[in-house]
Formats: C-alpha cells, sequence, structure tokens
C-alpha cells in the first residue's frame, strides 16, 4: 500500500513541501523496484469494467478528440429496481475505443483497495478531498485539450506510455472556470503560455501538478493507463458557511440593521464595525480553530473493510456520577455525549463521531476511564 513517501520517492516529503507543492510541477520516473507502478494494472481495470452494475454514464465517460461522446452511443438503457438507467455497453464502448475514443472511469477511490489507502493517505496529508480516476485511451488521438484542473493532480501511469506537454502560464488559486462552454476551449489556448515541458510517462512514473496549472496529454502510441488523484483542500470560501452557522449564537448577530438614512449612516456604520470585530474575534478563536479541524476531518474517510463472518468485539462502558474530565477539543463533544448514554461502545462512539480523529476519542475515554467516569463493562 503505498503512501505518499512512497509515491514522492526518491523526494522527500520535506522537499516536496517546501519546493513543489502548490508551487511547480514535479515530474519523478520511476525507480528501480518501485511498487508504484503495482498500484493497478490491465486485469485490475478490465475486472472493475466488467461489473457493469457500478456503472452508469455518469461515472464511466468516453471522449474523442477533445468532446464528450453523448451517452445514447455508449450506454443501453438498463432496468433496476430504482427505475431505468443509462448504463455503459461493453459492445458499444469498445468499438468506439478502437475508433480511437479515451476511457474515463471516475471516482473509482474506494474500488480497489491499493488505490483507496493511497486516497485515504493523500487525503488525510492534504487535509482535503480527494477523488481517483483511471483514464484508459489509445496512441494518436488526444482525449483533452489544453486545460487546468481546480485541484493538485497526482498523476500515476501504470501500464504504456503518455506524453504530457506542460504549459508556461498558470492560473493560482482558481476555484472557477472565467468562461463556459465553447468559448473555453479557445480561451484556454489563448491563455497557456508557450510550452514549458514534455514529460513522457512510464510505468511507475509519478506527475504531480499544482492547481492551475495548465497542460493536455496524448498517448503516442499503443495503449495507456494511468490513475490521476484529485486532491482538493478546503480555502476560504468554507469560512462564510461555518461563521454564519456560529455568528448566529450571539444576540448581536440577530438584531436588527440600524437604518442607512439614520444619523447620516454612523450609527449603521458603527454597528457593522461592531460586528465585524465580533466576526474576526470568532474566526480567531480556538473553538472555530477547532470546527475548521472536523470539517477538515470529515474529508477522509474512515472506515474498515467487512470481516464476516467474524463478529466486532466491542469494548462497552457504563457512565457514573463522577464529573468527567476536562478534554479539550472536539473529542470534549464526542464524551459529553457518552456521559449521557445508559451504556456506550468505544467502537459506536469512534463511528458516530467519525469527524473526530480517532486518536482524541481513544485518549478522552481513557481519561474518563482512569478517573472513574466511565466504568468498562
Amino acid at each position: 500500500m503505498l503512501t505518499l513517501a512512497e509515491l514522492l520517492h526518491p523526494i522527500t516529503p520535506e522537499t516536496f513541501r517546501s519546493d513543489y507543492d502548490d508551487r511547480k510541477p514535479l515530474h519523478i520516473p520511476a525507480a528501480a523496484g518501485a511498487p508504484k507502478a503495482a498500484l493497478f494494472d490491465w486485469a485490475r481495470f478490465n475486472g472493475l469494467l466488467d461489473q457493469t452494475a457500478l456503472w452508469t454514464a455518469q461515472n464511466l465517460k468516453l471522449v474523442f478528440n477533445g468532446e464528450p461522446v453523448p451517452p445514447p452511443q455508449y450506454c443501453s438503457e438498463a432496468k433496476t429496481s430504482a427505475g431505468p438507467v443509462q448504463r455503459p455497453s461493453p459492445a458499444k464502448v469498445q468499438p468506439l475505443m478502437a475508433m480511437g475514443a479515451s476511457l474515463i472511469a471516475e471516482d473509482v477511490q474506494t474500488l480497489s483497495p491499493d488505490v483507496r489507502a493511497l486516497s485515504t493517505a493523500l487525503s488525510r496529508d492534504f487535509a482535503g478531498l480527494v477523488g481517483a480516476n483511471v483514464y484508459c485511451s489509445f496512441g494518436g488521438v488526444q482525449a483533452f485539450n489544453t486545460h487546468f484542473d481546480l485541484h493538485h493532480v497526482f498523476a500515476v501511469q501504470v501500464e504504456g506510455e503518455k506524453t504530457w506537454r506542460l504549459y508556461q502560464n498558470r492560473n493560482p488559486d482558481a476555484v472557477a472556470f472565467p468562461v463556459e462552454g465553447r468559448d473555453i476551449k479557445r480561451w484556454f489556448a489563448e491563455t497557456r503560455g508557450s510550452l514549458m515541458q514534455e514529460v513522457t510517462m512510464r510505468p511507475g512514473d509519478v506527475l504531480y501538478l499544482p492547481r492551475g496549472w495548465y497542460h493536455d496529454a496524448m498517448t503516442t502510441e499503443g495503449a495507456s493507463l494511468h490513475v490521476t488523484f484529485s486532491v482538493t483542500p478546503l480555502y476560504g470560501r468554507i469560512l462564510f458557511g461555518l461563521l454564519e452557522a456560529a455568528a448566529l449564537q450571539d444576540p448581536a448577530f440577530r438584531a436588527w440593521l440600524r437604518p442607512a438614512a439614520e444619523g447620516d449612516g454612523k450609527p449603521l456604520q458603527a454597528q457593522l464595525a461592531d460586528l465585524g470585530r465580533r466576526l474576526a474575534d470568532l474566526a480567531a478563536s480556538d473553538a472555530f480553530r477547532d470546527e475548521i479541524a472536523m470539517t477538515q476531518e470529515r474529508l477522509t474517510p474512515r472506515g474498515q473493510p467487512y470481516a464476516l463472518p467474524e463478529r466486532l468485539t466491542l469494548t462497552r462502558y457504563q457512565p457514573t456520577l463522577l464529573r468527567p474530565p476536562m478534554i479539550a477539543g472536539p473529542a470534549a463533544m464526542a464524551l459529553n455525549w457518552a456521559m449521557a448514554q445508559q451504556t456506550v461502545s468505544l467502537e459506536d462512539m469512534i463511528a458516530q463521531f467519525d469527524f473526530i480523529p480517532e486518536a482524541d476519542l481513544r485518549a478522552a475515554v481513557d481519561a474518563a476511564e482512569r478517573v472513574g467516569a466511565l466504568q468498562r463493562l
């Protein structure tokens, strides 16, 4: 199972953070004996595709010469218990691929153990949402025109070769595209700048692109298979929604605003200045920092594989009348919940509060057991 350190090897995570992270592209050629190419392969990809019930026109797509293939051309209607769906048909998909269409399997981060493990590691290391797509293409036809992405990109070449072209320009801190529709293709071509670097990706190679870096790619010959991990951390926009919910607990934010015509607008100006100071204090508080931390934690899926027919052994506790220990941070919320139950299991607590680090929850329960507030059954 790859970690971030193994993905970047021989570049260290420290060097990546200081020299490349959100700064500039990085191509890491495969090292001898490196396990990166073993992340995925043709056999596993075909095995996933053969599970046809996994796929719809929304997560299995075809692109030809930079344009998406309309679903009716490669899908057939399938009857399901939830109603009809457009499901990709292998009989329709493969002739289109033989003509040069590229196949993109989206959101596969949970469908392969190795891909899932690396996705989770990247999510944890970047405190971001991670998705994984698999791209299959054949030589001579370009699937996507020049573009940039609104997230970090880690591309891992696992089969065949593919040439990536990186351009001089970058749209830093991009959170949306400035134009839509067919104008976007021309806009990308006009703003990408000159060619900066051409990178030929071979099995085991890794390419990192920061958000907003212009690029395109093409398989020169044969067949190519690569996995792309998109990494999207939170950015400042998240504050607006979280601050709104937190601020409304303060009566000052529920008070009517003064009329703008009153006193040449000075009372309203003073009221707004006061609200601004309150917002600044709220954003700088430990409680709001913890709220952001919990929001980041929610981005990393926490789960464990099924091991049926084995039955999970529960660590059960009963709250007592003793005062629980003073716990700092979000774990205090979970401990208060546990103290309000007749009986509670540590495993259920971890599952219910999956937006709080598991280590913090275990530490809180251990502290409560030491002072006698929780008694193990």
